[in-house]
């Protein structure tokens, strides 16, 4: 199983989120963060959305829970030896490292180009193509994760056309595109 840090970004928007941890809950990845990335998830959605505070720690707490073994800890002291075109980046390449990652995903794949190759098989992949390629290796699984995942909605209600077209706004439009063509 591959094993795939999600970045901050990633985990953003709440569409894009459930529909990762949707497909981690069905084997198709595990899911890697660390409380970095998730604190920077926490700052942005307070930022830009007026949310509760105490429902976003609580989403926070039950993506641990539901997914024990994906916080990654003890990535700090590989930060300084990290050289990347951003260096705001440098906890999410370090939780790679630390966690064993095959993947990083991310919407910022240029952030993670340096002077240096990546260390080990780490491949950073835009949300679009990692989604795809989970799709290629189950589309089964990840067409029942995702009508499963439309059923829970319900303010407002989705059926699965209405959340690829969330999944479309979210970034990841080639993705739906994929699902479409097998289904429809």
């Amino acid at each position: 199983m591959i094993n795939a840090v999600l970045d901050a970004c990633v985990l953003f928007p709440n569409v894009l989120r459930d529909t990762m941890l949707s497909l981690a809950e069905r084997d198709l990845f595990r899911p890697l963060w660390s409380l970095e990335i998730l604190s920077e998830v926490r700052r942005n959605v307070l930022a830009k959305r007026p949310v509760d505070a105490q429902a976003l720690d609580r989403t926070i707490a039950l993506m641990n829970s539901a997914f024990d073994d994906a916080l990654v800890e003890d990535w700090e002291p590989l930060v300084p030896d990290i050289e990347l075109r951003d260096p705001d980046d440098r906890h999410v390449l370090a939780a790679a490292i630390s966690g064993r990652a095959h993947a990083i995903v991310t919407f910022n794949t240029s952030d993670f180009l340096g002077p240096k190759p990546l260390p080990g098989d780490i491949e950073i992949f835009h949300p679009d193509a990692f989604l795809i390629d989970r799709f290629d290796e189950s589309p089964t699984s990840v067409i029942s994760a995702l009508t499963d995942q439309s059923k829970r909605y319900r303010r407002p209600p989705m059926d699965l056309g209405a959340l690829l077209a969330r999944l479309d706004r979210c970034g990841v439009p080639e993705f739906g595109e994929e699902v479409r063509r097998h289904i429809w």
